[in-house]
């Protein structure tokens, strides 16, 4: 991957179908998140279509799957699939993994297996889906033993979620487990561990801010919004106290590159702090850049 000649790195897509067809989700929740975000283009690129889409654009993704098979009773688009397609277009794409915190020991193997083997540089959680506290010390303690020990990255989502979303009651799906003050907990108890909180963390978005300023190790994505709509605390703190901390991110397929940096471009940040969050901050983060 040559990072001089990206224009962008986008931490946050996803792998939304596999090889044979299959989806993490089932048809109902995609088709509500479609509605919600007012999807253009395809809802379902695959990983070759997905690489081929960020290469015309010399932009990086960090890619992934959900795996959330124990509450919603569909399996994730394999790990192995996504980090192989990684493989094939490391030009382009960034592997990171998704493992249900619910598979227990099973889980931590698969863990430290998928960065042993197969180079993946980070884990999604979920919360809500997969319907868990971060800070549950039952839950997923022993996960994050092991991403904090191979210094990969755990993403979590924070605040509402467009999964669901107009689904009756939400799908089942809880937005009390999204509160990125959850979180704060996990990075006191790894103090090691490098966090990204996703998304504008609405109804949270100071407790986010708090979180990222406080724990040195957590960072905020900017994904899932347009920014025309980003809150003028998130602006305030990307311009300035957290300005080496935050990082693009669209959540393509649900909201493409190119809308989210039309509605960046609009928006007050300062010219200097603009690459930052563009690709250098995240370029640092994933250990892309030269010593």
């Amino acid at each position: 991957m040559d990072i001089d000649e990206l224009v962008a790195i986008d931490v946050h897509t996803h792998a939304e179908v596999s090889s044979k067809g299959h989806s993490s989700l089932d048809d109902d929740l995609h088709d509500a998140s479609s509605a919600y975000f007012k999807v253009e283009g395809k809802r379902k690129p695959t990983l070759e279509e997905t690489a081929a889409y960020y290469r015309e654009r010399k932009m990086a993704a960090v890619i992934f799957t959900v795996d959330a098979e124990s509450a919603t009773g569909t399996a994730p688009v394999p790990n192995e699939e996504v980090a192989e397609a990684a493989a094939a277009n490391s030009d382009v794409l960034i592997p990171f993994a998704s493992i249900d915190p619910f598979r227990g020991k099973a889980g931590v193997k698969q863990a430290r297996r998928l960065v042993e083997e197969y180079g993946v540089k980070g884990f999604k959680f979920h919360p809500s889906i997969q319907g868990f506290f971060p800070n549950d010390r039952s839950v997923a303690y022993d996960l994050y033993e092991v991403i904090e020990e191979t210094g990969t990255i755990a993403l979590f989502h924070t605040g509402q979620t467009g999964i669901g979303a107009g689904v009756p009651g939400g799908g089942g799906i809880r937005l009390k487990y999204s509160n990125p003050l959850h979180v704060d907990d996990v990075a006191a108890d790894f103090p090691h561990l490098k966090i990204i909180l996703a998304h504008p963390s609405f109804p949270w978005q100071d407790e986010a801010l708090a979180v990222a300023t406080h724990k040195p190790g957590v960072h905020i994505d900017l994904s899932g919004w347009s920014p025309k709509y980003f809150p003028p605390q998130l602006v305030q703190y990307a311009n300035t106290l957290l300005k080496d901390k935050v990082l693009f991110g669209s959540d393509f397929p649900v909201l493409t590159p190119d809308r989210w940096l039309a509605d960046f471009a609009k928006l007050s940040i300062k010219d200097e702090v603009k690459p930052k969050i563009l690709k250098e901050n995240a370029a640092r983060l994933l250990g892309l850049t030269k010593p």
